[in-house]
Parts: C-alpha cells; structure tokens; sequence
C-alpha cells in the first residue's frame, strides 16, 4: 500500500489535528522516513456552527467528507475521535486499529463551582451534547442549559466571556491539548456514563487495508475491548445525536464490566443496565460487542419511543 506517500485524512480543528499529528508521529516509526502526510479536510460540522448537531444530521457531519475521500482513495487513512463516529461504518471502510485511550470522562469548567452539584439554583451550564444536558437535567432540573458550540478553545472563551456559569468538556481532549490543569472538577464515569467511545481514537482505512503492518503498533487490546462494548449499546439504540446514550466499560484483566443508559430529552427517566463478561478469549471482541448489544436492547426495550421525546 505504502509506496509514495501515506496520506492521513483528519479535520482540521486544532484538537484534530494533534490527535492526528500524534497518530502521524507513530506510523512513521513503522514506515519510510517522509512518507506520512496529513490532510485536512473540513467536514460540514466544521462549517456549520450555528445550529445544534441535533438540527442538522447528527454525528456523520464530523466524519462523512473524510470517509467519503478515504472511499475515492484521496487519503490512505482517516484519524477520527470516536464518539464522532456513527455505530457503522460506510461499505468499504473499517475501524482498523484503535489506540490505548486517553481519560474517557467530562471535566467541569468554571471559576467558582467543582461540580454539578455545587451550582446554585437557576445556574447556566455549557454544553451542545444531549447527552450531557440531559444527565445534567436528570440531577438538576433547575439548571439553565446554554448550548455552545464550536472547538475547545471557543467554548472555554465564552466561558470566560461570562456565556455560562460552568461548561462541560471531555477530558481527554484537554489532556491532549494541554489543558489538563483547567477542569476544576470531574463527573463520575459510573454516575455520568460518557459517549460510547469517548477518549478513544480510531484509525479508519479501506477494508482491503485493514491487515496493513504499520496498523499493529497502534492497537490497544483493552480500549478495543471496551470500545467494542461501548458501541454495541451504541448499535443497539440506534445512537445519533438525537439520542442521549452513556456508556462506559471497564476491562480488569479478562472481566469486562459495562454499564449503559439512555435518558429521556427531558432528563426526566433515566433508564440503565449494568453487567460483565469474561473477555478473555480469542473472542474476546465479539463477546464484548455482543455484550454492549444486549444491554442496550434491554435499555431501549425498557425506554421505547420516550427515548426520542
């Protein structure tokens, strides 16, 4: 495959792009000196700003030119956040390689409150994801949500502009930028599942490059173990951005424990399942999948149509 040029598809947000510069950095230890480039490409949730993900067409806006380029073989590659990827991908593409993932939970913003919990009644809480507005609602329904969108940087501005009185961001995309010492707090994993995915990388190529050498340093047995469990529940609910699901696994040894929820628009019902399975085989994979699976059929069994409102 790699003859000239390895080219890595990845938005170009500032976030993005050191997910992808990292990832870049790796594959040129397995490749020829030169021969991994990155391009950039804006997908239309880049370019749409002013409407909610919910509005528009859901988490395909942040991953569909790329694959699209990847499918006409512009690019090799393609370097995606997770939690921004559909439950499927399009025919012809694979999740080739996941990398070891980086902290899976929110963090709370602010200059004065270090949870949830502690903000006063009435308070303004920053977020454009249904899912952190509805866990945020289900605990505290008083709160004013302010919906903010744009990139890390944009959203911590209006912070500090005075837009919210706290806002809510994932961990992992700080720790990478070099944000890690602004969260004054954390939300409990357990308590506030966080997106099927989150804090994970996928590395997506042509399914006919799915077995590429320069693939196999990337892969992290555990993260593909739990993200697998993540986006089963993921599958099963049917999740966009029109759906509020949580879902965070953890692998300790060969025990797999998953927990799932989906949460009414509203916030009002919260509906959850949690349980584990021995991962430890040779599939090990699909047993996790099949977990995630079965849990969120049970969870979207329980909630039906109140889930979509």
């Amino acid at each position: 495959m790699i003859t000239q040029q390895l080219r890595i598809g990845t938005r170009a947000s500032k976030l993005a792009l050191t997910q992808s510069g990292h990832i870049r950095d790796r594959i040129a230890r397995a490749v020829p000196k030169g021969a991994v480039s990155l391009a950039h490409i804006t997908t239309s949730g880049d370019r749409i700003q002013d409407r909610l993900l919910t509005e528009i067409g859901g988490k395909g806006l942040f991953t569909q030119e790329i694959e699209q380029a990847l499918l006409s073989g512009r690019i090799d590659c393609a370097v995606h956040s997770l939690k921004d990827m559909p439950a499927e991908c399009p025919p012809g593409l694979v999740i080739a390689a996941i990398p070891e993932r980086e902290d899976p939970r929110d963090a709370i913003l602010s200059a004065t409150y270090d949870s949830i919990d502690a903000m006063p009644m009435g308070a303004r809480l920053g977020t454009a994801s249904l899912r952190r507005q509805t866990q945020a609602r289900h605990r505290r329904p008083d709160l004013i949500i302010v919906p903010l969108r744009g990139n890390v940087d944009t959203r911590i501005a209006k912070l500090e502009q005075g837009e919210a009185d706290a806002i809510l961001l994932a961990v992992s995309g700080l720790n990478r930028l070099g944000l890690g010492h602004l969260p004054r707090g954390f939300l409990d994993p357990v308590e506030c599942p966080p997106a099927p995915g989150q804090g994970a990388l996928a590395i997506q190529t042509r399914e006919a490059d799915a077995d590429a050498p320069w693939l196999e340093s990337l892969k992290h047995l555990p993260t593909t173990l739990a993200v697998a469990a993540e986006r089963g529940a993921l599958t099963a609910l049917e999740g966009s951005c029109r759906t509020a699901i949580g879902a965070y696994a953890r692998v300790d040894g060969v025990r797999l424990t998953l927990i799932v929820e989906a949460l009414t628009p509203d916030g009002a019902r919260r509906f959850r399942r949690e349980a584990e399975a021995d991962v430890g085989g040779l599939d090990g994979e699909i047993v996790a999948r099949d977990l995630g699976l079965a849990l969120g059929e049970a969870v979207r069994a329980e909630g039906g149509e109140a889930l979509l409102g």
